[in-house]
């Protein structure tokens, strides 16, 4: 009788023991899948503030035009340059097609407020003045925003690339982003 009461006893702490282990692997492994999981969507959260900053930008563009358009009429390349940029960025399906047709808006954007220098009356318009502002604020935004979706990626293309931040990412289906 006493080798059974002793018996019993092991198996009671082998299970226990077996428990406390199942119990902080899946812990591991809950931990790691969330931190995938969340990884990605603190890259989805940042990108859609970057898309979000890029939107404001492109609703201030057809009012900047129309303002120099008057003072600049021979122009006419560079305004269906913007249009066309801008256009761009609304049919781009993807992340890499709005980061593309944004960096082709901002060259034109450069170009655009470069023409104030040949036209010193452009310069003196109170519209065009506020206008410049308010995009050189949202430009600024667009770094802002930029830098903390590149964060955001860094963090997650790391831990996809990790050891055992591959495992989680694989069985997460989460996958690196671009910059």
């Amino acid at each position: 009788m006493r080798n059974f009461g002793k018996a019993w006893v092991v198996l009671l702490v082998i299970l226990g023991v077996i428990l406390v282990v199942g119990l902080g692997v899946l812990g591991w492994y809950i931990g790691g899948y969330n931190k995938a999981v969340r990884l990605e969507e603190g890259a989805k959260t940042a990108w859609s503030n970057v898309d979000t900053t890029l939107q404001r930008r492109l609703d201030l563009v057809p009012n900047l035009v129309q303002t120099v358009k008057g003072y600049a009429e021979h122009e006419k390349e560079l305004f269906e340059n913007i249009a066309k940029s801008r256009e761009k960025y609304f049919q781009a399906g993807t992340r890499a097609g709005k980061i593309e047709a944004s960096n082709e808006l901002s060259g034109f954007l450069s170009r655009l407020l470069m023409l104030q220098e040949n036209y010193p009356q452009l310069k003196a318009n109170e519209n065009f003045r506020d206008l410049q502002a308010q995009l050189e604020g949202t430009e600024n935004r667009i770094n802002v925003a930029r830098q903390r979706y590149n964060q955001a990626a860094k963090q997650l293309n790391s831990y996809t690339r990790e050891f055992f931040g591959s495992f989680f990412c694989k069985r997460a289906n989460v996958k690196p982003v671009e910059y």
